[in-house]
Formats: structure tokens, C-alpha cells, sequence
């Protein structure tokens, strides 16, 4: 049986991706935190002193499904590709609310940032699965 080369970039976006959604669990953390939640802007304190339970549920399991998702695919496990399904859906139900409830330019760009990471990883660990590198 012959083993399938991984190209080196699958490691870099694997890095990359857990950085990424380490900083959202740090994130989320810090946004649990009264003392923390008052270094960040005033818009930000207003959403998320308002943000119904389960937007803050959807945020969770968007960025905690995202670093076990990123972990998987570092592992080569297929199942990471619909982890990062489940992430992606907090990631959307997340930016309903929050695009609903605010209309702060800054705020709005993180959200599609957010979108647009999660998309990509959903595609890309798609392309992996189809490749052969997971199992």
C-alpha cells in the first residue's frame, strides 16, 4: 500500500486555522468575563450585554467546534470536515444575531471575516477528505 503525500500546505492552513479559532476561544472567554468585557469598545459591551443565550451558545460552538475540528484535521480524520460543518453553523447563527443587532462597521467585518474563515475551512477540509489525506 502506498502512502499518499500531503503537500506542506495542509500543515500551514491546519496552524493557521488553530491560531485562528484558538483567538475565538480566547475571544468567547474573554466576553464571559465582566472585568475583561470592559477593555473592549462600546459597541462591542452593548451587543453582547444584550446577546440572547442562544447566540452565545452558537458562538461556543463555533469556535470550540473549531479548534476540535482543527485538531482532527491535524490527525487526518475525516470526521473534522463536519465538525467544521457544525462550527460553520455557529459561526451563521452567530451572525444573524449579531448583524441584526448592530449596525458598527467594525463589528460587521469580524462577523464576515468569521463567515469567510469558516467557509473556507469547510471547503478546504472537503478537498482534503476527496484527496485521500483524511480517513
Amino acid at each position: 500500500m502506498t502512502e499518499i503525500k500531503i503537500h506542506w500546505s495542509f500543515w500551514t492552513i491546519c496552524i493557521v486555522a488553530l491560531i485562528w479559532n484558538g483567538m475565538g476561544c480566547l475571544n468567547y472567554i474573554m466576553q464571559m468575563d465582566p472585568d475583561m468585557l470592559t477593555e473592549y469598545p462600546v459597541a462591542a459591551q452593548s451587543l453582547i450585554a444584550t446577546r440572547p443565550s442562544w447566540a452565545t451558545a452558537a458562538f461556543a460552538i463555533a469556535v470550540f467546534g473549531g479548534v476540535l475540528a482543527d485538531v482532527l484535521l491535524m490527525l487526518k480524520k475525516a470526521v473534522a470536515f463536519y465538525l467544521f460543518i457544525v462550527s460553520l453553523l455557529g459561526v451563521v447563527v452567530t451572525n444573524i444575531h449579531t448583524l441584526l443587532a448592530t449596525s458598527a462597521t467594525d463589528i460587521w467585518v469580524g462577523s464576515l471575516m468569521s463567515l469567510i474563515v469558516s467557509l473556507f475551512l469547510v471547503w478546504y477540509s472537503n478537498l482534503t477528505l476527496r484527496k485521500g489525506w483524511l480517513h
